[in-house]
């Protein structure tokens, strides 16, 4: 084997580039984006990355590319794959033969129905791009109005009030963070966000965005209307399959892959946010998330199967948020828990455990300021990964150390 290609110059695809360097892999590694710039972290883009208007958080350095013998082409797209050849056909006409391929085409913004793409009024964000454009328009006394009550649609809210703009939060469904946070940590949060004057309306649809030359303005589906000098929405994300799909691979949910991050090609991977993978833990269940310590996770073990290690999925999801002071942290599914265990810890923080029906651990989430709960986050991580079934009341009480339990 002498050519590995990565299609996707993102988290999940440079970790793998630098994995496979690591892991002694001595061919040579093409790494593929379509932006012009080198991998970056997203997560600062909604966070720290919008308020100070810099440049991004390089994955690494341009000299470690080449120290590394990693090729990176940037501002170049993949837009074909001959899976009989075994080439990839990029958006300059060139194509580039491979051995193996390793698709980590992340996702996109999931557009409103009828929306036609960002505008000066009407945004996304995904991009450091984005984040500069957003950034560009927030000001004291702008009036900021969000669509989308998730991660983003919140951690970007926080970080406008800091900014001193005004804010207008919408989300459809009757609560914030419906996706996968429990409702008592969700009104933490939104009570947060109140108290920075924050105005969070639930339960409302969006029927139309109207854009003039002066702002943008929400019509409600309930009726009413939100006039803004801008609209952030952010509403989920789609997988980016297209690719894959064209070439005939098996999509469900993103790209499907097996427990090794094979695709329905055995020559060709995916890995990170475009693709559905299966959950020993959680009985086989196939899901797909778009989360930075997936990404890393997944990068690293495609690196290892790309050599032939043949390595099953082994990591349970993990997912952070910041909102203002408050961390927001949660590990593993919490989706058909039969029972939920409170743990008080100081500072006001508190962790949930999540139980099925035979008193398996499979989720926690915590929330509280600072790293207040991620001692505790990371060692029930470790008990779902044991498929531990702990006591309800020792779970219960902050008096007994969650290593203890592990230990047990």
């Amino acid at each position: 084997m002498r050519q590995i290609v990565v299609v996707g110059a993102g988290e999940c695809g440079a970790r793998a580039a630098f994995a496979l360097r690591e892991k002694g892999f001595v061919g040579e590694i093409t790494l593929i984006g379509a932006e012009p710039l080198l991998p970056y972290e997203r997560p600062p883009l909604s966070k720290d990355g919008l308020a100070a208007a810099a440049a991004p958080k390089f994955i690494a350095a341009p000299e470690r590319y080449h120290e590394a013998k990693i090729v990176v082409l940037t501002g170049t797209a993949v837009e074909a794959i001959d899976r009989a050849r075994k080439t990839v056909t990029l958006s300059d006409g060139r194509s580039v033969a491979y051995d193996r391929l390793l698709l980590a085409t992340g996702a996109r913004p999931r557009a409103l129905p009828g929306m036609s793409g960002s505008s000066a009024r009407i945004r996304m964000l995904r991009t450091h791009a984005d984040a500069l454009a957003i950034r560009a328009a927030l000001a004291t006394g702008l009036k900021l109005a969000i669509i989308g009550g998730g991660f983003i649609g919140l951690e970007l809210a926080a970080t406008a009030r800091r900014l001193g703009a005004e804010v207008v939060l919408v989300e459809g469904l009757p609560r914030i963070l419906s996706r996968g946070v429990p409702e008592e940590i969700a009104a933490v949060v939104a009570e947060r966000h109140r108290q920075e004057g924050v105005e969070i309306i639930c339960g409302a649809g969006i029927a139309a965005i109207e854009e003039g030359a002066g702002g943008a303005s929400l019509l409600l589906a309930g009726g009413g209307r939100i006039d803004a000098d801008l609209v952030v929405v952010g509403v989920g994300a789609v997988p980016n399959s297209e690719l894959a799909e064209a070439a005939g691979l098996m999509i469900d949910n993103g790209i499907a892959v097996d427990e090794r991050l094979c695709t329905s090609d055995p020559d060709i991977l995916a890995a990170g946010d475009c693709c559905s993978f299966p959950l020993w833990h959680y009985g086989g269940r196939r899901v797909r998330l778009e989360a930075w310590r997936n990404a890393q996770d997944q990068g690293a073990l495609a690196a290892a199967n790309l050599m032939g290690a043949g390595e099953h999925i082994a990591s349970v999801p993990w997912f952070w948020s910041d909102q203002y002071e408050l961390t927001l942290q949660i590990s593993g599914l919490a989706e058909g828990a039969a029972a939920t265990v409170r743990r008080d810890l100081e500072e006001g923080a508190f962790i949930h455990f999540h139980l099925d029906g035979e008193g398996r651990l499979i989720a926690a989430s915590g929330i509280g300021p600072g790293n207040a709960v991620a001692r505790d986050i990371r060692l029930a991580e470790m008990l779902i990964a044991a498929g531990a079934k702990p006591d309800p009341q020792a779970l219960a009480s902050p008096d007994i150390r969650l290593k203890k339990l592990l230990a047990a």
